[in-house]
């Protein structure tokens, strides 16, 4: 039975301990479909497959009756499983990158300084998550600069109102740079470069005047920091890159470096 795998080296290949399978057979959810002379199960190419569509259904949150039912769905082959599961995995994507995109935009917003209550935060950035954490981070990294110290003020007025401006404008940009990107056009060219500038600007309205030196040191961060790097991976992968990229290349146009 060369072409058949014991339950010890199925086990070890699919990162489950015998028990389990040993389970999965008690309750007739993959069963082996033979058996040494000894007695020991002996697991086939089938049952191999047929195990791997359970433990990716069970990693999609599905229980066992669940994937007793979805498995044994006789108008279901392989390739119908294959895909219903991406389908599945697809949408948890979708969820999973809206969190983070609310989760960075809550962390980027604290950085800056705003002050709403948990439902104005709900209503305006899309999470109700509430901490200081960023915002204590942010004190101790700048607080002693003048740039916090101008921003902490503007800020300080702002109302709901005025948040929901400024995020749709910074959310623009961030769009607009997305869409440069899956179109092909270069983080050097004229688009990018004057979206980069845009950026540059609605810092320096909104927050502290915001030169050119300045903005490549915050080009630098967003891509060092995984916290700033996801808000910009959320809407395309790349993204970070292309916009460090464009913003260093504006301020070569405006002031060369060197």
């Amino acid at each position: 039975m060369d072409d058949h795998l014991t339950v010890g080296r199925l086990a070890e290949l699919a990162g489950v301990t015998v028990r389990t399978l040993h389970h999965y057979d008690e309750i007739g959810l993959v069963t082996p479909s033979a058996r040494t002379a000894a007695g020991y199960r002996a697991y086939a190419a089938a049952d191999v497959e047929r195990l791997r569509q359970v433990l990716t259904y069970r990693r999609l949150g599905f229980g066992l009756r669940e994937v007793a039912e979805l498995i044994s769905d006789p108008r279901a082959d392989a390739v119908a499983h294959l895909r219903r599961q991406r389908e599945l995995l697809v949408g948890q994507r979708e969820q999973a990158a809206a969190l983070i995109a609310a989760i960075d935009k809550e962390l980027e917003a604290r950085a800056m300084g705003i002050k709403l209550t948990p439902q104005e935060h709900l209503e305006v950035f899309g999470t109700d998550k509430v901490g200081g954490e960023w915002a204590a981070e942010a004190r101790e990294r700048w607080g002693d600069t003048d740039a916090y110290q101008v921003s902490q003020r503007r800020t300080a007025s702002y109302t709901k109102e005025d948040w929901t401006r400024i995020k749709a404008e910074a959310d623009a940009v961030r769009d607009g740079f997305a869409e440069a990107l899956r179109t092909g056009l270069p983080a050097s060219g004229a688009r990018a470069m004057d979206l980069a500038e845009r950026h540059r600007q609605h810092i320096s309205q909104y927050f502290y005047e915001c030169g050119y030196p300045m903005h490549r040191g915050l080009a630098d961060m967003y891509l060092a920091d995984p916290r700033f790097t996801g808000h910009y991976e959320s809407a395309e992968p790349g993204l970070a890159q292309y916009v460090h990229d464009a913003f260093h290349a504006n301020a070569d146009r405006h002031q060369p470096a060197g």
